[in-house]
């Protein structure tokens, strides 16, 4: 399951994603879109946390109330970074991402630094994650209302197959992502 959260920061709200282990995070990489936007934390294990931006939004000039939201969701959901203080996320637009085979299951780097920025965490702020957390949807269900698409049986074990398929209203869910 991928889970999905959603920001107010934004009008209109933002869609927050990741995935629910470094396996999932694997076809998260593969089948992100050109408006995703990556956040880690910094040099330790944690969450890739996808912004999907709305229209008009810029990577690298997001909101900052924004920038917090997701900041700390990816802290929450760090092991070892929940539990320090003074830690950097990293976010980049997931077309930057690099990844080939030699890579960890989830590990993955980057094709340009430079498209790499920082946000700086000092704490950990409990309101905010409980108002994220508030938003969790743990179901395929949510992605494939958002498509207007229905969940069934073949649809969900077609989920991630990169075909031609068509399913009512042109929408198959790897089309989504």
């Amino acid at each position: 399951m991928v889970y999905y959260y959603t920001s107010t920061k934004t009008d209109p709200p933002s869609v927050v994603y990741m995935g629910k282990d470094k396996y999932e995070n694997e076809d998260l990489i593969k089948h992100g879109r050109d408006q995703d936007i990556w956040f880690h934390v910094d040099n330790l294990s944690s969450a890739h946390v996808y912004l999907r931006m709305n229209e008009g939004m810029v990577w690298d000039n997001l909101p900052e109330e924004l920038l917090e939201d997701l900041a700390q969701l990816v802290k929450a959901n760090s092991i070892e970074g929940n539990k320090k203080d003074n830690i950097t996320v990293i976010y980049t637009p997931w077309s930057n991402l690099f990844k080939n085979a030699g890579m960890a299951t989830g590990q993955v780097s980057f094709k340009s630094r430079n498209k790499v920025k920082k946000v700086f965490v000092k704490t950990k702020t409990n309101s905010i994650v409980n108002r994220l957390n508030k938003t969790k949807v743990e179901s395929y269900d949510y992605v494939f209302s958002k498509a207007n698409m229905k969940s069934n049986k073949k649809v969900e074990n077609d989920l991630f197959d990169d075909d031609d398929d068509n399913y009512p209203g042109g929408n198959d869910f790897d089309d989504f992502f």
